[in-house]
């Protein structure tokens, strides 16, 4: 079922939105050379709750870290260690979810370590180009199959590939909520968008083919051919006068 936040509910869920993107700005400062993703995320976890909030993925369904830390081929799900030591010339995605008042906000960059290859900078310009498309595509009335569409229109038509295996998802007072937000689609089809709905977009672009495996840890979404994954996400709000980003600090 689609829930639909009242206005209440959405300033709510605000708070929980500006600690998630807050807490990503603090991880992207970090990524540097000789960091460890560990030293990240207990950095994270440090400063959500010193902000009265809670790390949405620690715990849920058994993951075991206060982020998601995806480095180079990594997809998505990365759990930080310390013996995944940052290096120059790293693409590191960092995806942070914390909550607060009973609901959560969800957002996610791809950071560079340093100096990276103009193929890892192009890349990471059209995912984070195609996220925009499709929160431009999270108009009233139109469906969840514009957004995938729009994004995959963009990426695709630039030779990168769209990952099916995992997608966006509606979010609120639980982490993941109904409707599922692929990246692909056709336009027209799916779930309406209505005022009231938040979801969280986030395009995962790859540099050869989009087929992920999963790493033996169950978690660790890796691209199946090795190439790199780059990973840009929001939260939006569907309003009567467009989409808001909920996770865009001001």
């Amino acid at each position: 079922m689609i829930v639909v936040k009242t206005a209440r509910e959405i300033q709510k869920m605000q708070d929980a939105c500006t600690l998630s993107a807050r807490a990503l700005k603090l991880a992207g400062e970090m990524v540097e050379p000789g960091v460890s993703t560990l030293e990240i995320d207990t950095a994270v976890k440090k400063f959500i709750e010193g902000e009265g909030g809670v790390p949405s993925t620690l715990g849920y369904e058994g993951y075991p870290a206060s982020t998601c830390i995806s480095v180079n081929s990594v997809v998505v799900h990365g759990i930080p260690s310390k013996k995944t030591i940052l290096r120059r010339g790293d693409i590191v995605s960092i995806d942070i979810m914390a909550g607060m008042h009973g609901y959560h906000g969800d957002n996610a960059y791809t950071f560079p370590c340093g100096d990276i290859s103009k193929e890892a900078q192009a890349l990471l310009k059209a995912t984070e180009e195609s996220l925009y498309e499709g929160i431009k595509a999270a108009q009233a009335g139109n469906r969840i199959g514009d957004i995938g569409s729009a994004v995959q229109r963009y990426v695709e038509a630039r030779g990168y590939g769209v990952v099916r295996n995992f997608t966006g998802h509606g979010v609120g007072t639980k982490l993941h909520e109904e409707p599922s937000v692929p990246n692909y689609g056709t336009p027209g089809r799916g779930p309406r968008l209505i005022p009231g709905m938040t979801i969280a977009i986030e395009p995962m672009i790859t540099l050869g083919s989009y087929q992920t495996r999963i790493l033996g840890d169950g978690w660790t979404a890796v691209t199946q051919d090795g190439s790199l994954a780059a990973h840009f996400e929001h939260t939006v709000c569907i309003t009567p006068d467009g989409p808001r980003i909920m996770t865009l600090l001001k």
